[in-house]
């Protein structure tokens, strides 16, 4: 089952959200397992089915947890390896004991910096529910790995619509005519999506129920550009 598939079928099961969400059901408000137990106790008499696929979300999300920290270690040892990162003779570093280069000591700085949003941004909240002790800080991370991965592929597709227009030399792969068309249209459904992403989850809007996306993220994109505007572009 692809994902949008897996997506609509999982929003028709979310009837009640009130209950779902409520700490006093059978899966002590997490929404998505008290749907999937719900609906298949209602089926089957019995809620193990449900719990078959938590189990199946769960292997998914580690996966997709290795594959980012293999992504992020190799964009740190590439950014270490040209002197753009902090300590980059230390990171600038690789493990052979696999067989094959490993960049190791790159994947730490990212695992450390998530340990410690995910633990700032829980005790920010006022709200104790499921999902690192924090309902906003759990989807406030969701946003921000989301707008940012969006966000990174984003912004070359702009350039090459917008600054590099006329530069831009195609690979062996391109949409000839059609790029700058299916580009611009890229850059338009992300500019929404990050429009959305940063919208509260609740309303009234409270320090509990606010959602923080948009100060983690605008605070990296400042962050970035103060760092290349009064000293990497200089030398990067």
């Amino acid at each position: 089952m692809d994902l949008p598939t897996g997506v609509l079928a999982l929003t028709s099961v979310v009837t009640d959200i009130p209950y779902l969400l409520d700490t006093g059901n059978d899966a002590g408000g997490y929404a998505i397992a008290q749907a999937l137990h719900a609906t298949f106790h209602q089926r089957y008499d019995t809620g193990a089915g449900g719990i078959a696929r938590l189990v199946i979300i769960a292997v998914a999300v580690f996966l997709c947890g290795t594959a980012c920290i293999t992504s992020n270690s190799r964009m740190g040892y590439a950014f270490s390896r040209d002197g753009a990162m902090p300590f980059s003779h230390v990171l600038y570093a690789t493990s052979t004991s696999s067989g094959s280069p490993c960049p190791w000591r790159s994947s730490w700085p990212s695992r450390c910096a998530c340990a410690l949003i995910s633990q700032l941004l829980k005790y920010v909240s006022a709200m104790h529910v499921t999902s690192l002790g924090s309902q906003v800080a759990f989807q406030t991370m969701v946003s921000i790995a989301t707008l940012g991965l969006y966000i990174a592929y984003a912004l070359p597709i702009l350039f090459r619509v917008t600054t590099a227009r006329r530069s831009f030399v195609p690979g062996p792969f391109h949409l000839g005519r059609f790029g700058v068309a299916v580009g611009s249209v890229g850059v338009l459904w992300v500019a929404l999506v990050t429009v959305l992403f940063c919208l509260p989850v609740a309303y009234p809007v409270t320090k509990e129920t606010l959602n923080y996306t948009p100060v983690a993220v605008g605070g990296v994109l400042v962050l970035s550009l103060a760092a290349w505007v009064l000293h990497a572009r200089f030398w990067f």
